[in-house]
């Protein structure tokens, strides 16, 4: 008998320690500390079952609602672009007023922004104005999204310095494609790129390549009109530019 109730409380507190490593078991408070606890100390894998698990055993209230914005932020911190992108729109399709709603799409313009600093770009040190610009434009809108829904968040300071980045990055790349395109002496689609970047970056850096590229490709495609309004504006607003006084020496040899 005795031996029958000994065995009996061991397998009592079998049972209790086994409930008390399940996650299955968990209260919603404990599964969120848990879930906190392995994102905070970089067990991302872990903190993304335990919200996972969280969500579907708990789907309503404010710990469901915060597991699913921070399993967009583990899955950013995963360098899982698509996946972190696709939690966070998940977020703000939900929870269109949630108090924290502007960091989902802070996060988002993150993501992009992040997403071609990969292993290869960090290696080879690739100009970014050489790469496929798609998740930049993505980046830009996301944080466009931010300050014109939010203008008083936190995170619109941060976001609105980061656009002017990406700004200058688009027309740096459409410069960068205008000047492929001299090398090739296709000069009517050089014009047009350059073109491309006054018209849509106009406060941008690149704005006098872009201009010293449709002086030089008018002037390939023998339009003089073209060529001179160019270099007309070209004068006016880098009056001291350098792409300019080089381009007077080549005339002069």
């Amino acid at each position: 008998m005795k031996r029958s109730v000994a065995l009996f409380i061991l397998l009592l507190a079998a049972c209790s320690f086994t409930d008390k490593q399940d996650p299955a078991t968990w209260s919603a408070a404990k599964l969120y500390r848990e879930a906190k606890e392995a994102l905070d100390s970089g067990g991302y894998d872990q903190a993304i079952k335990l919200y996972e698990t969280l969500e579907a055993r708990y789907p309503y209230g404010r710990y469901s609602q915060q597991a699913q914005l921070e399993i967009a932020y583990a899955y950013y911190k995963q360098n899982d672009s698509a996946s972190g992108v696709a939690a966070a729109d998940r977020f703000i399709k939900l929870h269109p007023n949630h108090p924290n709603v502007d960091y989902a799409y802070y996060l988002k313009g993150l993501i992009y922004f992040n997403e071609d600093l990969g292993l290869l770009g960090r290696l080879s040190n690739q100009d970014r104005t050489e790469r496929d610009p798609k998740a930049v434009r993505e980046s830009f809108d996301a944080f466009k999204d931010l300050v014109q829904r939010f203008p008083e968040s936190k995170y619109t300071p941060d976001a609105h310095a980061r656009m002017r980045y990406l700004v200058n990055a688009l027309a740096f790349h459409e410069v960068h494609v205008a000047r492929y395109y001299m090398k090739r002496g296709a000069y009517v689609a050089a014009a047009n790129r350059a073109q491309y970047a006054l018209k849509n970056y106009p406060q941008a850096p690149a704005q006098e390549e872009a201009l010293l590229i449709m002086v030089q490709a008018y002037d390939a495609l023998d339009i003089p009109e073209l060529r001179n309004d160019a270099e007309r504006i070209l004068r006016k607003n880098f009056p001291n530019s350098a792409h300019l006084k080089n381009m007077l020496s080549e005339l002069r040899r």
